[in-house]
């Protein structure tokens, strides 16, 4: 699993403005901070995520027509799978004392959408990616017209799974149109799919925006349905968004400084990180740069998204104070924040 290296961090973290370049494990420091109770983040989000593939196995039995099941297993399943989207869904939902099993269904449901548009926008009329998630993408495997069908019937259970499998004794059913309202707008056309079509169509100025919806949205989304179950308050509810599409993007900075790191390491030693950065982006052949001139850091340079990366992170964490009357029970959302940089890839 992607947190098998997992160790225990304090709850607040910043992430430095500059990186050793001899540093491969990129980790955190830790500041003080008013919530000083250690957070286990491996016992947590280990058992967490282990409790909810069981449930998404569950939620796709092998049934006819058996090509179109195992198609969907196959990327909801993925080994490689982070479980993002969920964990934050269960960790807003019990900042507010609530039981983990009333958030479930909605919890898989996001994982569900969430591998269904990473079906799509791998196909090759889109990405046109050859692997996702440490495997062969799905149209690779299963060829255009199955991904297509798949990622359909993995967006359509999502709404299904949410409807049949929550506990209505528990989320009144006005709460439950809220997150499916949530769910929709985050994955229509004035969500990620209009990041991604802004993507497509990529223009430098756009950057910000395809970067706020392509990432930032499913962020969003997670931690505000967690809080719309829970019946949160309006303010509240506001403050996750916020954290979440914080987090959320933030995690695809710092994905894009690491992997500019990560290049730069295997060409030069003995330069500052910025330079080796700096040099790698000036190497790249044409389909090099036309693939990754997409990332912040190729847009705006390694400095300026450090910069955006630790406002981002200070966004998040403002946001987690205003919850602080929850007392422990917020530590799982500062670990999202504290695990941003000492991590691997996270998808959102």
């Amino acid at each position: 699993m992607a947190f098998s290296t997992l160790s225990t961090y304090s709850s607040n973290t910043y992430i430095p403005k500059t990186l050793s370049p001899i540093n491969r494990r990129h980790t955190i420091r830790c500041s003080s901070s008013p919530i000083s109770t250690q957070f286990d983040i491996k016992t947590y989000w280990t058992a967490l995520i282990k409790e909810i593939d069981q449930k998404l196995n569950d939620a796709v039995p092998l049934q006819h027509p058996k090509p179109i099941h195992e198609s969907m297993r196959y990327s909801l399943l993925a080994d490689g799978a982070k479980r993002a989207p969920t964990v934050m869904c269960v960790s807003a939902f019990e900042l507010f004392g609530g039981n983990r099993v009333a958030a479930m269904p909605t919890a898989c449901a996001l994982e569900m959408v969430h591998a269904a548009s990473l079906v799509h926008n791998e196909l090759p009329c889109m990405d046109d990616a050859p692997s996702r998630r440490d495997q062969p993408s799905n149209h690779s495997k299963f060829g255009v017209n199955l991904a297509i069908l798949t990622g359909d019937s993995l967006f359509t259970l999502g709404f299904r799974h949410i409807v049949a499998q929550t506990p209505t004794d528990i989320i009144p059913h006005d709460r439950l149109v809220r997150v499916i309202t949530e769910i929709a707008r985050t994955f229509g056309s004035t969500g990620m799919a209009a990041g991604r079509f802004l993507d497509l169509e990529f223009e430098p100025n756009t950057a910000n925006f395809v970067r706020e919806k392509k990432f930032g949205e499913m962020g969003q989304c997670s931690a505000a349905c967690g809080g719309l179950l829970a019946g949160a308050s309006d303010d509240e509810i506001q403050r996750l968004r916020k954290y979440g599409k914080s987090v959320g993007v933030l995690y695809q900075i710092v994905d894009d400084v690491l992997e500019a790191k990560t290049d730069g390491e295997r060409k030069k030693e003995g330069k500052s990180y910025v330079s080796i950065v700096d040099d790698v982006l000036e190497a790249k052949t044409d389909g090099e740069r036309k693939k990754e001139g997409k990332s912040y850091v190729s847009v705006h340079g390694v400095e300026r998204a450090m910069e955006v990366a630790e406002g981002l992170r200070s966004q998040a964490k403002k946001e987690l104070d205003g919850l602080e009357k929850y007392g422990d029970n917020i530590l799982p959302l500062h670990s999202f924040v504290d695990y941003a940089v000492d991590r691997g890839s996270i998808d959102w």
